[in-house]
Order: C-alpha cells, then sequence, then structure tokens
C-alpha cells in the first residue's frame, strides 16, 4: 500500500535538475515531523514548509501495489511524448524512502521514467534509483552518504556545511533557508547568508527555489 499527498506534473525548481520537466510523487508521512503544527517545536525538523499530512492532495490516493501507482503517475506525464528524451519522475515527500520500493522503482523503470528521490538521508535507498538528491535536516544521522547531489537548507542552527564537504556527491548545493518557523535571521537574511558561504566556499552552489520564484508549483 502506498500513501500519496499529491502527483503533478511540473518543472524541477531546485538543484542541478533545476528546470526539467517532471513528474513529482509527493507521499504522506515522514520520519522526523509528524506534519502538525503541535509537533513541531520538538520534531527534528522543524522548518519545513510542506503539507505531507493525508491523501487528500491534487491526484492523491492509496494506492493497492506498485504498478497502480506506476500507471498513475504515467497518466500525468503529457502524451504522446515526443523528442529524444527521458521522462521524469521525482519521488519526494515528507520522506519518500519510507515508502519507494524496489517493486515501485521496477514499475517506473519499465514505463521508461527516469527517477529521482528528495530524502533527508536518515535512510539508506534502494538499489536502481538514478537520481539521489539528499537533503540533511538539523543533527540527524546520515545513512544515505552517497549520492548525485546534496542540498542543505541553509542556515540551520548547530549545522555546519563543511560536515558534509567530504562526502561522496557530485553536486553540493546551499539553499537559503525559507522564512517559516525555524529560520535564523541573525546577521542578514538567510540569502546573504547563503550567497556569503557559497563565495567562500566554492564547492557549495546557490540553489534557488526557481518554482516559487516562476510562480508555478
Amino acid at each position: 500500500m502506498y500513501s500519496v499527498k499529491e502527483a503533478f506534473y511540473t518543472l524541477q525548481g531546485e538543484g542541478a535538475q533545476a528546470g526539467r520537466a517532471s513528474v513529482f510523487c509527493r507521499f504522506a508521512g515522514c520520519n522526523l515531523w509528524s506534519g502538525r503544527e503541535r509537533d513541531r517545536a520538538a520534531s527534528q525538523c522543524t522548518f519545513c514548509d510542506t503539507d505531507f499530512v493525508g491523501t487528500d492532495g491534487q491526484n492523491g490516493g492509496q494506492f493497492n501495489d506498485a504498478d497502480g501507482l506506476a500507471s498513475h503517475l504515467e497518466q500525468l506525464w503529457p502524451t504522446p511524448a515526443r523528442g529524444d528524451f527521458t521522462r521524469y519522475v521525482v519521488f519526494t515527500g515528507g520522506e519518500p524512502l519510507l515508502q519507494l520500493d524496489p517493486a515501485l522503482i521496477a514499475a517506473m523503470h519499465a514505463r521508461g521514467f527516469e527517477i529521482a528521490v528528495e530524502t533527508n538521508g536518515t535512510i539508506q535507498a534502494p538499489e536502481g534509483i538514478d537520481w539521489i538528491c539528499v537533503s540533511p535536516k538539523g543533527d540527524t544521522a546520515l545513512r544515505q552518504t552517497r549520492g548525485n547531489e546534496l542540498k542543505l537548507v541553509y542556515p540551520q542552527a548547530g549545522v555546519d556545511p563543511e560536515t558534509f564537504s567530504g562526502l561522496n556527491f557530485t553536486h553540493f548545493f546551499l539553499q537559503p533557508m525559507d522564512l517559516a518557523p525555524g529560520a535564523i535571521v541573525t546577521d542578514g537574511s538567510p540569502m546573504e547568508a547563503t550567497v556569503e558561504y557559497c563565495m567562500r566556499h566554492p564547492q557549495w552552489r546557490l540553489s534557488l527555489q526557481t518554482h516559487k520564484i516562476a510562480g508555478i508549483d
């Protein structure tokens, strides 16, 4: 059984794949926060700006098996698909690795999709995922220590980006903290702090939430 909060066709807004046409599948549930505001302050992640509770979002629902969910997601891709390109699906959350499993990976590959995951890194990813983006949260212990991109929301209290700089990732991104509960504003804005850090530490690149700038989902 898979529980999906929402699913939709859009452009990837963040990181190395920004601007790429994608089907997004947002799973319900997370292992770092219940999603309830009353629990936010005591949770391991206090700054999430995403609704991942329940299955009542756009194209959301519960799916009994991998083929059922894969067919549902395939239908969100515009048809006919033209051109020499690979269809792309992004599994996110919440925490997608609570639900993304080998059966669903195989079902999406069988339908010609390249598979990406956006995870907090506290759960080891199964084999077969084509693009792994890890976004560490607070002082949680990482189990997924390699992948394609590490995207750290910055600044986070007590979190030094250099803690992650030696890990086995191809891209290292800092993304300014959205001004939401848990945001830190001391000397200037999160944007200013992120730009300054990237300029002083060229290993890190600035990641912007371009979907918010462009006004798309």
